[in-house]
């Protein structure tokens, strides 16, 4: 498994993949628009999106972040790892991927919104990497110190 920067030939497995993966969460699966186009979304904007790619070159995961204008903050978007290959480190390599490449570059706050019900583990999972809750139990945030 390799954490790659997104590239475009990925895109439809990306895709699938997340849809895949709201669907093991119970949710409809829906599309973010901003999915459609990650290079438009993220990359022209200077922000990063990544991907976890298997051995067998499938997407197995995803994560990117969108820059608050006006701050040093971002918004984590579009982390999902592969429902059948959670619990094996991946989500947790595209995180730390994601975080330190903030750091390097001199972000201060990272914010998350976890969409309600049926994201318990996620909140775990942030728990676990040091972020409190924002203003209710779907927002959360993080201070980055290098």
């Amino acid at each position: 498994m390799h954490i790659i920067p997104y590239e475009d030939k990925y895109r439809d497995d990306m895709i699938f993949m997340i849809l895949e993966a709201k669907d093991a969460l119970g949710r409809v699966p829906g599309l973010n628009e901003d999915l459609l186009d990650i290079r438009t979304n993220y990359l022209e904007k200077d922000d990063r999106f990544w991907l976890a790619v298997s051995d067998e070159g499938r997407v197995i995961g995803s994560i990117g972040y969108s820059s608050i204008p006006g701050t040093d903050d971002v918004r984590l978007h579009r982390f999902y790892v592969k429902a059948s290959m959670k619990r094996q480190g991946i989500g947790t390599k595209l995180y730390l991927t994601a975080e330190n490449h903030l750091k390097s570059i001199g972000k201060k706050q990272i914010r998350i919104h976890l969409g309600g019900a049926g994201y318990e583990a996620s909140r775990l999972f942030y728990r676990h990497f040091g972020y409190e809750y924002e203003h209710d139990e779907n927002y959360m945030t993080k201070t980055l110190v290098k």
